[in-house]
């Protein structure tokens, strides 16, 4: 019988499980963000067109480290799109809404 080497999982490489509802993703219009000195939270909002209630969808909750990471991200995934699909338009008349976490907010 041969032996066979066993496959070496690279030190840095980490092995990443979607479960299949997940991988669905869920549909958000709307994102607002709170932040304290140790956490940002993102909820990620669904809001329908005259509808007076707006349901959050999904909140996530990182570091202020991992938020740098996600801005710097999210920054070069909008300039390749852009290279590839043109310009994202944006629309001046978003949505005001009166809402706070009780922290400073910022809306996306």
């Amino acid at each position: 019988m041969e032996n066979k080497p066993e496959k070496k999982v690279p030190s840095n490489q980490i092995n990443i499980e979607l479960s299949e509802e997940i991988a669905e993703g869920v549909y958000a219009n709307l994102a607002m963000i709170a932040h304290s000195n140790s956490e940002f939270v993102i909820d990620f909002i669904r809001l329908m067109p005259g509808v007076p209630k707006a349901k959050v969808k999904s909140r996530v909750v990182i570091t202020p480290e991992h938020a740098k990471r996600l801005q710097a991200a999210l920054q070069d995934n909008i300039v390749k799109y852009e290279q590839t699909f043109g310009p994202i338009k944006q629309v001046e008349d978003s949505p005001k809404f009166p809402m706070n976490f009780g922290g400073a907010v910022g809306e996306a």
